[in-house]
C-alpha cells in the first residue's frame, strides 16, 4: 500500500502567505520518509486538492490522509471540503481517503500556541 499525506490550506493572493505551510510540508516529509507529502489549497493558489489527489493516485498512491491546516471549523471545512472529498471518493472508490481534525481542533497545538503567546507577551 502506498500512502500519502495531503496537507490542505486555504490559499491567498500573496505567495509569501504559503511559506509557513511549505515549511510544515518539508518538516512532515522529513519525519515521514516512507510517505509522499503534498500541499494543496482550497482557492487562490495552486495546486488544488483535487489536482493534487489525482496526481498522487496516478503515482500509485492508494491511501491519502488529508490534514486541514485550518484553525477553526468554518464553512470551508464544514461545506467545501466534504464536497471535494465525496467527489474524490466517488471517482476513486479503491482509494482510502481519510480526514484528520483541523489543526486548530488539536488541544496540544492550541496549548502550544497559548504557551508561545504567554512567552512573548506575558
Amino acid at each position: 500500500m502506498s500512502s500519502a499525506i495531503l496537507l490542505f490550506a486555504h490559499g491567498a493572493r500573496d505567495p509569501a502567505w504559503a511559506l509557513p505551510f511549505k515549511a510544515i510540508q518539508t518538516a512532515v516529509a522529513a519525519a515521514s520518509p516512507d510517505q509522499k507529502v503534498e500541499l494543496a489549497y482550497l482557492e487562490l493558489m495552486t495546486p488544488s486538492l483535487p489536482d493534487t489527489a489525482e496526481k498522487l493516485i496516478a503515482e500509485g498512491v492508494n491511501s491519502i490522509t488529508v490534514v486541514p491546516l485550518f484553525m477553526a471549523q468554518g464553512g470551508h471545512l464544514k461545506k467545501d471540503l466534504p464536497v471535494l472529498l465525496d467527489s474524490l471518493r466517488t471517482q476513486h472508490p479503491n482509494v482510502c481517503v481519510t480526514l484528520t481534525s483541523a489543526i486548530g481542533d488539536v488541544p496540544e497545538l492550541t496549548q502550544a500556541i497559548a504557551k508561545w503567546v504567554v512567552s512573548v507577551a506575558g
